[in-house]
């Protein structure tokens, strides 16, 4: 076993040829390392392969042996500084190991079909392939400045990545949001390092908490010192995993292509945030005030997140502000010092999570053969639904996702999202109606995003076969005749709801057009950098490549069976559950008991109320959406509840807030352009107007000064020495009458 642990260090590095090669390959051969680039994402693949198997064997010698291993070596050696450079492999790692390499893998093949038209193909597997290296390195890391330096390379490729079609103004504007944003809880995180190596003397992990419970227990620390420090590490965390207030650039990277944000923003690197709070949690656990903030954060996040994908029509966007929510359930769970339970909870919430992305890419791919590539679009739920008879696979495997996330048993989520609501309910009252309130929201919002894309007819149709353009969507009411005297009479519950699939408002001609022969036998529009405007077209979508749905059969398998590693009930006499056995060193350090068995009626009991909040959203959402020709009949119901009066004015005023909150995201994108961005280019401009009339007047001034001097001057002196000594004198006499004066 030691002598496989001592070959773990390779981890990182077997991902890294590939970009190497890659970039050597298009620097000297271009035209062969083009016609070869099939072979690269075989590669990839298969060198991930390797390093998910070298992850699984580690794994499974944890579980059997309850083992953490490190190894170091000296750096940096002087008489008063040492850095030593090493890999740590314990549950914490070997799990992130397992979620980066298995969902990794599922993304790469899906993108080998969904990026095979791109000019940028080699580009993007080099990108991932290198990511994959960094974010190996960050989660195997044994210090604070390993942890520093993958950090910043994750974050690295995350603007590469969301940045990936830079011709386009808004993935370029949202790469650079990404960057900055986090550059902030960046700059947080390495003075937190830098604090506490004051304090400790070292950046590893094992002297770095044993030295600072000494100095706890002792009493030997400023705690107002201690706590910023605390803060501030916990600031990268904050920008990393895209939580309150450090949240704004997750919604809008999701310019980038669909499989980064299945890899990216929700199984891996919105995940380090989580990690490195996990990894730091036994410094954290003794500074209550730090617990405390976590927690708090963590709770915001959660009813932040779910009320900002209320009212969202782009379905990345929605599914975003939903990986912001639960990574908000996350960082509760840890605030509340539930470290199973979040790991948990992180582990099944990235394969949900995953395939839910890559469904919604197989759906954007759909959409793609109606209105070719414009994600105002093709990724605008209004503009669908009716995909079920078209893409059933893809359906299919979407509402295991949505069921999952939803917290329906037995699908993964279930398991971990109801161990964070019973923690919740202990840890405080206050806190635990938000996130069972939360729980609703979830499965609302979810059941509108597949409702939206699945169900009724399918709407989005602008160009026929016989080259005559439809009317355009944006003339065409959503509401039918009534147009906007419909929508104040209806006012905007509708709007929010989105309904789309009323039968007057199909986008389809009532006339049918044969099909040429040359329109069968078209290829499907496809995204490159260059061809952003492909205008062909089909009548309907079809389901994606083999390529593409076998990785969401396996994600599907993975979000079925993965909730069962940890659950929570077991018999007397029996071991623990594996999730538990596997994490009972890290959960030692913590000193915590990691036994968590209950009874099957305790259990029962605390299931059917989260249920049944789960199926409560549900209904609501099938209610108000399914079918959307009754929905009108829906909202009438409701409507007529509160016909005329102060009933009426209240139910109007709610419906607006919660529908201008939700699709301004929450005011605080404004709120930040007014105040920061605009207050820091009113002071640049108030600095450079300084610089340009005060600091370059008074130079440019005195030079000024100086010539008109010179040109007066100049007119006195005519050459005549009487002139000089009859105002050499004149000059004498006036300082001498004034000195006399002066000493009267």
């Amino acid at each position: 076993m030691e002598h496989t642990y001592q070959y773990a260090w390779i981890i990182p590095f077997v991902p890294l040829p590939v970009p190497m090669l890659i970039g050597v390959g298009l620097l000297l051969f271009p035209t062969a390392t083009k016609n070869l680039r099939r072979v690269w994402a075989f590669h990839s693949v298969l060198l991930l392969s390797i390093v998910m198997i070298f992850s699984i064997d580690l794994s499974i010698q944890q579980i059997n042996s309850n083992s953490i291993y490190q190894y170091v070596w000296s750096w940096v050696i002087t008489n008063d500084f040492s850095l030593e450079l090493g890999y740590l492999i314990d549950p914490l790692t070997s799990i992130m190991s397992i979620l980066i390499t298995t969902v990794g893998i599922m993304v790469l093949i899906y993108s080998d079909n969904y990026m095979s038209h791109d000019q940028g193909y080699l580009r993007f597997f080099a990108y991932m392939s290198f990511f994959s290296t960094s974010m190996l390195g960050l989660v195997t890391s044994s210090n604070l400045i390993q942890i520093y330096i993958f950090w910043e390379l994750v974050g690295m490729c995350s603007y590469l990545l969301i940045g990936f079609w830079f011709t386009r103004p808004v993935a370029a504007n949202a790469c650079q949001k990404a960057f900055v944003t986090n550059r902030v809880g960046d700059f947080g995180l390495l003075l937190g390092i830098l604090g506490f190596y004051w304090i400790t003397g070292s950046f590893e992990f094992r002297d770095l908490f044993e030295i600072f419970h000494n100095l706890i227990s002792k009493n030997e620390v400023n705690f107002l010192f201690v706590t910023l420090c605390a803060v501030l590490l916990f600031a990268g965390a904050v920008a990393k995993s895209a939580q309150f207030p450090l949240h704004v650039w997750l919604p809008d990277a999701m310019e980038g292509p669909t499989p980064i944000s299945a890899l990216i923003h929700a199984a891996t690197m919105v995940a380090a945030g989580i990690f490195l709070v996990a990894r730091l949690l036994p410094l954290f656990i003794v500074i209550p005030y730090i617990m405390n903030l976590i927690s708090l954060i963590g709770i915001i996040t959660v009813l932040l997140g779910a009320t900002l994908a209320l009212a969202q029509k782009d379905i990345k966007r929605s599914l975003a502000y939903s990986t912001m929510s639960q990574l908000g359930y996350m960082m509760l769970a840890l605030g509340m010092g539930s470290y199973r339970t979040a790991l948990f909870h992180l582990i099944t919430h990235a394969y949900s999570k995953a395939l839910l992305f890559l469904g919604s890419g197989s759906i954007i791919h759909s959409m793609e053969t109606l209105v070719g590539y414009s994600p105002d679009k093709n990724q605008n739920m209004v503009l669908m639904g009716g995909l079920t008879k078209h893409v059933p696979i893809t359906k299919t495997a979407f509402l295991v996702g949505t069921l999952s996330l939803c917290g329906i048993p037995p699908l993964a989520c279930f398991w971990s999202k109801d161990e964070i609501l019973n923690d919740s309910w202990l840890y405080s009252p206050i806190f635990a109606i938000i996130a069972c309130s939360t729980a609703g929201l979830t499965a609302f919002y979810m059941f509108r995003i597949y409702l939206l894309t699945f169900e009724g007819h399918l709407n989005a149709h602008f160009q026929s076969y016989s080259g005559k353009k439809n009317t355009p969507f944006y003339s065409i009411s959503l509401w039918g005749k009534g147009g906007s005297k419909t929508i104040n009479k209806k006012f905007r519950l509708l709007t929010l709801l989105t309904m789309n699939n009323n039968e007057s408002l199909s986008f389809f001609s009532k006339k049918t057009y044969r099909v040429d022969e040359n329109i069968k036998n078209m290829t499907r529009p496809f995204i490159t950098i260059t061809n952003f405007c492909n205008k062909n077209t089909y009548l309907y979508p079809y389901e994606s490549d083999n390529t593409m749905l076998f990785p969401l059969l396996v994600l599907v398998l993975f979000t079925l069976f993965v909730g069962s590693i940890g659950i929570p009930f077991n018999q007397e006499g029996m071991d623990l559950d594996i999730l538990s056995k596997w994490l009972s060193p890290s959960i030692n350090l913590l000193h915590q008991n990691s036994n968590n068995s209950m009874d099957w009626y305790e259990f029962v009991k605390d299931a059917i109320f989260s249920v049944s909040i789960a199926y409560f959203g549900i209904f609501i959402a099938s209610f108000l959406y399914k079918p959307v020709y009754s929905s009108l009949q829906n909202f009438d119901l409701i409507n007529s509840f509160v016909k005329t009066g102060p009933k009426r004015i209240l139910w109007d005023k709610i419906i607006n807030v919660i529908y201008d909150w939700s699709y301004n995201r929450g005011y605080i994108d404004a709120f930040y352009a007014t105040s920061l961005t605009g207050g820091i280019r009113g002071l640049a401009e108030l600095t450079h107007f300084f610089d340009r009339r005060v600091i370059d007047g008074i130079t440019n001034g005195v030079g000024v000064m100086s010539f008109f001097v010179g040109e007066g001057i100049k007119y006195v002196g005519g050459g005549r020495i009487s002139s000089y000594l009859f105002l050499y004198l004149s000059y004498v006499s006036i300082f001498l009458l004034i000195y006399y004066f002066l000493n009267l």
